[in-house]
């Protein structure tokens, strides 16, 4: 099953809400908004034609300060019917916050917490959300485009 296929079925499924394709992806995906995205979800992971039983990755993107945006973006993957589908969330960037996928994917839970230490988006109802690859009094979140390298840490200077 293609994304064109899924989009038209997600359409029929969930009248009323707007799921843009993207094409000039690999694999090729979705656009889906924040607060649509723990039931498209869950539909695309217990409908018995698509059953995307793996969350094979979940990333950030900062857009820049002048877009005012950042994406969350999920890549999903279906072993029993070999589909690839990439699912892409827009948010804005002065309060990056979407909800967690943990109830529906274990995966998520680190993943989550990787992209929340490295881009400060705040996934909601995380069972605990806090920094994975920074120590726990890192400032600031070092995949944001406007980030700038501390030059001190724990009182010492940090050569590069």
């Amino acid at each position: 099953m293609k994304a064109e296929e899924i989009k038209i079925l997600l359409e029929k499924s969930f009248p009323g809400k707007a799921f843009e394709l993207i094409e000039n992806a690999t694999p090729q995906g979705l656009a889906v908004s924040a607060e649509d995205l723990v039931e498209v979800m869950d539909f695309l992971h217990t409908h018995n034609q698509l059953y995307f039983d793996m969350l094979s990755c979940i990333t950030g993107l900062d857009n820049g300060p002048e877009t005012g945006t950042m994406e969350v973006i999920y890549n999903l993957y279906s072993i029993p019917n070999n589909i690839h589908l990439m699912v892409k969330v827009v948010l804005n960037r002065d309060k990056p916050t979407i909800d967690s996928l943990v109830d529906l994917w274990k995966t998520a839970d680190w993943q989550e917490r990787e992209v929340f230490d490295m881009f400060g988006i705040h996934f909601n109802n995380h069972p605990d959300l806090r920094r994975i690859l920074m120590p726990a009094d890192w400032e600031g979140y070092p995949l944001r485009k406007d980030y700038k390298e501390q030059t001190y840490y724990r009182g010492m200077k940090v050569e590069y």
